[in-house]
């Protein structure tokens, strides 16, 4: 069986040891009427080659996303 991972987002990405290391969290509700505090719990380390392909797809879906509608490109963000 194959191991599915949840996650909230990417809260750190870094550098260390010639690897590229993601540190992905999930937001973990707080006490009444605070916000939700970051819990990491899962890294991905992999080598800056890997790291390139990933980022290559992920900017092709990012570009899939913007033809179907689904993301809107914000005009107002800073280049």
């Amino acid at each position: 069986m194959k191991k599915e991972i949840y996650a909230d987002g990417i809260g750190q990405i870094h550098f260390a040891g010639n690897m590229v290391r993601f540190d992905f969290m999930t937001l973990q509700p707080g006490a009444e009427g605070t916000a939700p505090t970051p819990e990491y719990n899962e890294r991905i380390i992999m080598p800056p080659m890997g790291f390139l392909a990933a980022f290559n797809s992920m900017q092709q879906l990012i570009d899939k996303l913007l033809a179907a509608g689904v993301l809107k490109k914000n005009e107002n963000a800073a280049s």
